[in-house]
């Protein structure tokens, strides 16, 4: 590089560097003892809300929630009076650190057109804790997601991780989902029909648990072959164990049907995603206690599988005794998570099951039993917005993840703040040699 050019960038990562606002520590980060102060607290746990009450958090864990909690020495306080105080929230189903530019194959680590891969898939391996997405979408409330591949050359995508966004290494688990594509997709993956992704999904269930009883024969060769390879075989253990659900994205009433029916013979846990004509089967669904994660968006038709799409989905399975958990469909906007929250209350779900699906309930579903509620104990995922979370005209102030306050900056607040006064100089980058 020229000594020039060279002088050029380092001008203009300086000016970037600039650019990040001189807030108070919450803003920049920080760990330690903290405690935030007289907000309305949505614990979505026993104690339930409490208004004017005290969140106290350090060690990365809450430490106590209440109206009478003394603010310990030493302690950080944030004002919240006339704010609202929830746990983060949760995309379950997000390519986040998986995805930089959609656009851009290089960029796009959550699927393989290996064919010898197929459970043993495992995007874990390829999140990216650097990524633009992560401070992009965490400064507005979404600190937890789970990172799903998508499937290629078969029905069985890979296993799905679970992430938090805050720093350092961001998988809580590497395993936490065997995600597999049926009807319309499926159909597309496994030759043209969905009764054959159901059959390779069957094959390789049935292959698995004969290998887990036959293994030693197996490696000796007493044992005929099996369809998956032996990574996949092994990848399947957790999945016939019970240990890890299946994630299967379908929409269509009759697939949702022939995805339990599936479960049922297979004695495998099922959560159902996309789920557009759920609603129609919600008694059903109930009966086998099947949870339906679903973007509270989807509205019209996108294909014949979704005919009956409706923005009432969301309660009419909530009225049915379905658990129901939020996914965006998105990662470089995961934080609209919570504009579909607002749309599926506005149109009959509860206020605070809309706020459980994105916190409560996907904690459940992906077996991450340290967080989803504001209690003693849990970790310290906590945001504090100014106003009500599911209206579109709030920001959330302050974001914890894990205990840490995380700085509320982005590539594209840097952006803004850099060019919000068109009329001053440019930056030195931007001189003429």
């Amino acid at each position: 590089m020229r000594p020039r050019r060279a002088l050029r960038v380092l001008a203009a990562l300086a000016a970037l560097a600039a650019a990040v606002p001189a807030a108070d520590s919450a803003a920049q980060g920080g760990s330690g003892a903290w405690a935030i102060v007289g907000g309305t607290v949505h614990t979505l746990g026993p104690a339930g809300t409490i208004e004017n009450a005290t969140v106290v958090i350090s060690g990365g864990r809450i430490q106590a929630v209440g109206r009478d909690v003394a603010v310990p020495p030493g302690a950080r306080e944030i004002d919240a009076r006339g704010k609202v105080v929830t746990p983060g929230l949760f995309d379950s189903m997000s390519a986040i650190g998986a995805v930089e530019i959609s656009l851009e194959e290089s960029t796009r680590d959550f699927a393989t057109e290996q064919p010898r891969l197929g459970a043993a898939f495992r995007v874990a391996d390829a999140i990216n804790p650097r990524s633009t997405l992560i401070p992009v979408n965490r400064i507005e409330g979404l600190t937890r997601a789970l990172v799903a591949p998508r499937a290629t050359t078969g029905p069985i995508a890979g296993r799905a991780a679970t992430i938090h966004l805050g720093g350092g290494d961001p998988v809580t688990d590497p395993a936490a989902a065997l995600v597999v594509a049926l009807g319309e997709e499926g159909a597309e993956r496994a030759g043209g029909s969905r009764a054959a992704a159901l059959a390779l999904l069957a094959e390789a269930l049935e292959d698995a648990r004969d290998y887990a009883r036959h293994r030693a024969a197996w490696e000796r060769a007493e044992r005929r072959p099996y369809a998956p390879s032996r990574l996949d075989l092994e990848a399947l253990q957790p999945v016939i164990a019970g240990e890890v659900p299946i994630a299967a994205q379908v929409e269509r009433a009759s697939d949702l049907l022939a995805a339990l029916r599936l479960a049922r013979e297979q004695k495998v846990r099922l959560v159902l995603v996309g789920g557009a004509e759920a609603h129609l089967v919600a008694r059903e669904l109930a009966a086998a206690g099947v949870p339906v994660v679903l973007d509270p968006l989807a509205n019209l038709p996108e294909s014949f599988e979704s005919l009956a799409a409706t923005l009432e989905n969301a309660a009419r399975l909530d009225a049915a005794g379905v658990a129901v958990a939020f996914t965006s469909g998105e990662s470089h906007n995961g934080r609209n998570l919570r504009q579909g929250a607002g749309n599926a209350v506005a149109h009959g779900l509860p206020w605070e099951a809309g706020l459980a699906a994105m916190t409560r309930v996907p904690a459940r579903l992906w077996g991450l039993d340290s967080y989803g509620t504001l209690e003693p104990g849990k970790d310290a995922d906590v945001v504090v917005w100014d106003g009500d979370p599911l209206e579109v005209t709030t920001a959330a102030e302050r974001v914890f993840i894990r205990g840490e306050a995380v700085p509320m900056v982005s590539r594209q607040t840097l952006l803004r703040d850099r060019y919000r006064d068109l009329g001053g100089p440019l930056p030195p980058a931007y001189d003429k040699p």
